[in-house]
């Protein structure tokens, strides 16, 4: 199994990335391009597991070369999960991200990271009923204090696809 590490630019995934696999880094470019991307391994339940740092991107509808790695590294990849991490103080922006994510069949986990910055705005964000709505585990984190890091992973576990009819449900539609 691999973890992918997605999101916007700058919302924090490289320092998720080194908490979580310490010193065993590997920095690599996609095939034909000059795109960097990093990736090491973490433990999971006794077991190795692969993670890797994606380029940023705002979409799966790809506008740079970056993107398009992003995205080919995500339908490329086999038996994977996703984290989709998302800047808690500018939470609209991710989220669309991480629906498209989700409505891929992709199992996700949603780190609502900068949740420091959220909290120091005033931003108040109802966690139980986003996971409710989204049908996903979202975790609180602040990837450079630790905060969130042992539930993030904890909540890896039980990632599992979500039917996109059954988020429209949740939010009290029908299809």
């Amino acid at each position: 199994m691999s973890i992918l590490l997605m999101g916007h630019p700058n919302v924090g995934k490289s320092v998720f990335f080194n908490r979580l696999t310490g010193a065993s880094v590997t920095e690599s470019n996609y095939p034909g391009t000059t795109i960097d991307y990093t990736k090491g391994y973490m433990r999971i339940g006794g077991k190795s597991v692969e993670l890797i740092d994606v380029p940023g991107t705002f979409s799966l509808n790809p506008k740079d070369k970056a993107e398009e790695v992003a995205v080919a590294m995500l339908h490329e990849s086999k038996d994977v999960k996703v984290i989709c991490v998302i800047d808690a103080s500018k939470i609209e922006r991710g989220l669309f991200l991480a629906l498209e994510i989700i409505e891929q069949g992709y199992p996700v986990v949603i780190a609502l990271n900068m949740w420091d910055v959220a909290r120091d705005k005033h931003i108040k964000i109802n966690i139980d009923d986003l996971s409710r709505i989204l049908g996903v585990a979202v975790v609180a984190t602040t990837a450079i204090s630790g905060e969130g890091i042992k539930d993030l992973v904890t909540s890896l576990d039980d990632a599992r696809p979500v039917e996109i009819d059954n988020i429209i449900t949740n939010v009290g539609g029908s299809t």
